[in-house]
């Protein structure tokens, strides 16, 4: 029957709920963990090794054997910051590693005065952006280089803004690396210069590596901050497309991916952030991936340096280190806009968003956005949804004749079936006929759901009164309340169901998914509240008209 196949399908959704609040109650509850860096320390870990398959040679010089904690790396070093339009950027003399990011306009979830920091050395995360040469005696990540310690700014005027650092020249090869930060741009251009002034080529290798652990960011927005967000490294090529990487399989050595390619990039991919290094043009690089130290991994790429004796060369990779602005990151890098990862509803969500970022564009706001793309969603699938509120209206009427039957053959269950078919039959009245509809509008809802989750453009962006941040939970739960008052109003208009157990609990519905909306985003609670609403209008007026006689059963 119809409202079995609807009550199956509520107590599932339910279910799978339950299970994620469970599940977020536990993280919640969690004992504290030690910062990354702090606990690779603890764990006697070893700064990152570039590759796990170099040479006995090539890995005696990045630092394969044992070196001090990754909690102190960077300790006790010259440094320089870096000053943009959109960026703090701290950089170690310890091998020129990016070792802090603070994005400028985008601020910190709990405190709104602060910049959001992506890369990080010490407090709740370790993540550095770190590279090398890969040869004999040639500068890595943990050579000491020399640069004038400070402060560098961009100033008006200027488009760009250049460090330069410089490692001891060795056997007659001298090398510079030079960061080069952008006006109006998240991307840090990544290069080494050499000048070999031997009389012998150098043919080396250059790494480029993303070093991160693997905590989330969102375990710290409530119970239901960032749900199923990815986390973890991915690597992107033509051949293989976007792959995620997940850090468990690189801890099990179990990691697929592509791993050697003429294009492509690596990332690593947190809620709403992403870094990446994107190399450029058709040149063979490999990628890699492995388990650093303790808690801590690291993802990245190498490309082949040659430069002929007494000539000099270079080797230049931009480096991303910003938000997930789907506009933005496609015209950056091939690809690179799939980092926004919508899972099994991309197909859907990729247009929807399209749709939701043009209204917003004309409207200004995210919040009426939001209500302006459910009306529109609500309007799509008006047919289908008149269909099975028209279904449920003719069952509704029913339900006293249902009862009697039930009643008269109540130990007759072959009888009952029977005569329920018959009387469907001669009220022309399909059982089914609500659940297609249903079923067909879910994958869009589910798609609003992704897309309402896991835009930044979402984060922190206000609607009106006491909304502030779509992003995260109504601060008074104001939304939630009225999205149970609307789900209980949608329950009393349904058909009862005969069995008083059932019926209690589809009482209870509305109670239990109010306490878990409690936590969820606002720009959803909004989607679900207007979706309601609409709803509640149309199977009123629908109910209405078949009560009135304007869709009159067969005789």
């Amino acid at each position: 029957m119809q409202m079995d196949f609807k009550r199956l399908v509520l107590m599932a959704v339910f279910a799978f709920s339950m299970i994620m609040l469970w599940e977020k109650w536990q993280i919640h509850n969690a004992p504290a963990q030690l910062p990354a860096a702090a606990q690779s320390a603890a764990e006697g870990g070893v700064l990152p090794s570039p590759m796990a398959s170099a040479t006995p040679e090539q890995a005696a010089v990045p630092g394969a054997q044992a070196s001090q904690g990754l909690a102190g790396a960077y300790d006790n070093v010259g440094r320089a910051v870096v000053r943009t339009d959109t960026m703090v950027a701290t950089i170690s003399a310890r091998g020129g590693d990016i070792i802090q990011v603070e994005l400028t306009q985008h601020k910190q979830t709990e405190d709104h005065s602060k910049n959001f920091v992506v890369l990080q050395d010490k407090g709740a995360h370790f993540y550095v952006a770190n590279s090398g040469l890969i040869g004999k005696e040639l500068p890595n990540h943990k050579t000491l280089f020399e640069f004038a310690a400070g402060d560098y700014t961009l100033k008006d005027g200027e488009d760009s803004v250049q460090l330069r650092m410089n490692a001891p020249a060795v056997n007659g090869v001298a090398v510079t690396k030079v960061l080069t930060f952008h006006r109006g741009s998240y991307l840090i251009d990544v290069a080494y210069e050499i000048d070999n002034t031997s009389d012998v080529a150098l043919d080396a290798t250059a790494y480029f590596q993303l070093s991160r652990d693997s905590q989330p960011v969102e375990h710290k927005t409530g119970f239901f901050g960032g749900i199923g967000t990815f986390t973890g490294p991915a690597v992107y090529t033509e051949e293989g497309k976007f792959q995620k990487i997940d850090f468990k399989k690189i801890d099990k050595n179990e990691a697929k991916y592509v791993h050697s390619a003429q294009d492509g990039w690596v990332a690593m991919v947190q809620h709403y952030f992403v870094s990446a290094y994107l190399p450029k043009g058709n040149v063979n690089r490999e990628f890699f991936t492995h388990r650093i130290s303790g808690d801590v991994f690291g993802a990245g790429v190498k490309l082949p340096v040659s430069v002929a004796a007494g000539q000099k060369g270079s080797i230049d990779v931009p480096l991303y280190v910003g938000p997930q602005e789907q506009n933005k990151l496609k015209a950056i890098a091939p690809g690179f806009n799939l980092v926004v990862d919508y899972g099994w509803v991309t197909i859907i969500a990729v247009p929807l968003f399209w749709v939701l970022s043009h209204i917003h564009n004309l409207v200004g706001n995210w919040g009426w956005a939001i209500i302006i793309v459910t009306i529109l969603i609500k309007a799509v699938f008006y047919p289908l949804s008149a269909a099975s509120y028209r279904s449920m209206a003719k069952m509704k009427k029913l339900m006293p004749k249902m009862k009697a039957l039930q009643e008269r053959y109540k130990d007759d269950k072959m009888k009952l079936n029977q005569s329920m078919m018959e009387l469907y039959k001669t009220e022309k009245v399909n059982p089914m006929g609500g659940c297609l509809p249903i079923l067909v509008q879910m994958p869009v809802f589910i798609a609003l759901y992704w897309v309402l989750l896991g835009v930044v453009e979402m984060r922190q962006a206000p609607w009106m009164f006491w909304i502030t941040d779509l992003s995260v939970k109504d601060p008074f739960f104001i939304l939630p309340i009225v999205m149970g008052l609307t789900m209980l109003v949608q329950t009393k208009l349904n058909p009862t169901p005969p069995d008083p157990v059932q019926a209690k609990v589809m009482m209870l519905m509305p109670i239990l998914f109010t306490f878990m909306f409690l936590w969820f985003p606002a720009g959803l609670v909004l989607y679900w509240v207007l979706n309601n609403c609409l709803s509640i209008a149309q199977q009123w007026y629908i109910t209405k008209s078949i009560e009135n006689g304007e869709a009159k059963p067969a005789k």
